[in-house]
């Protein structure tokens, strides 16, 4: 397995200072917190690093398990991403809701007519639309990705802007939809990964 140059870093600080802050991480390394999350988030994920909350973090073991899942992690998103379920913005309620429920998604990708995306109408959104109001988040705000992403990567936005979906956008034209990646796909994914590789021991 390979590591980034900076996962190797943050290992070799760990294992210098172990337990260590990630806080302390950052100071060493002069990067910024934020910078450091997804990689941080990896390295504990894989098994490489142990999180300990009020001690830091401490050095494990470069094991199979963490080989395993640096392979799962560094799949990208392009590989399993399914495709966007996308309605125009004329769209009624009623057909957004019944497209919901009979393609059985958390979200629909709201389109203009160059096809290009304007914002995302989600479960959530629909009932707002109660109030009367305009119920799709806007572009400006929905969170995306590239098909370039890890799962990792993809996984860390999900969770931490606490969506259920990223539109997956083409890099040169970023409301270009091309697909979609939910948590439910990332983790279907990685354990049926965890499974064919128990199954292969």
């Amino acid at each position: 397995m390979k590591l980034s140059k900076r996962q190797e870093q943050i290992i070799a600080v760990v294992k210098e200072h172990q337990p260590v802050s990630g806080e302390r991480i950052s100071d060493i390394l002069a990067v910024s917190r934020a910078t450091l999350r997804s990689d941080l988030s990896f390295l504990t994920l894989s098994g490489i690093l142990k999180a300990s909350p009020k001690v830091g973090y401490t050095y494990e073991s470069d094991n199979m398990e963490a080989f395993f899942f640096f392979d799962v992690f560094q799949t990208k998103v392009q590989e399993i991403m399914s495709p966007p379920l996308m309605v125009a913005q004329d769209t009624s309620i009623r057909d957004a809701i019944t497209n919901l429920f009979m393609y059985d998604v958390g979200s629909l990708y709201v389109m203009d007519e160059a096809k290009e995306l304007l914002g995302v109408l989600s479960r959530k959104d629909l009932l707002r639309a109660s109030l009367n109001a305009v119920c799709m988040t806007r572009v400006a705000h929905v969170k995306t990705c590239t098909p370039e992403f890890t799962i990792l990567e993809a996984a860390d936005t999900l969770q931490k802007y606490e969506v259920d979906s990223l539109p997956v956008v083409e890099k040169e034209n970023p409301k270009k939809v091309i697909g979609k990646i939910t948590k439910t796909k990332i983790l279907t994914y990685i354990t049926q990964q965890a499974k064919e590789a128990a199954q292969n021991r």
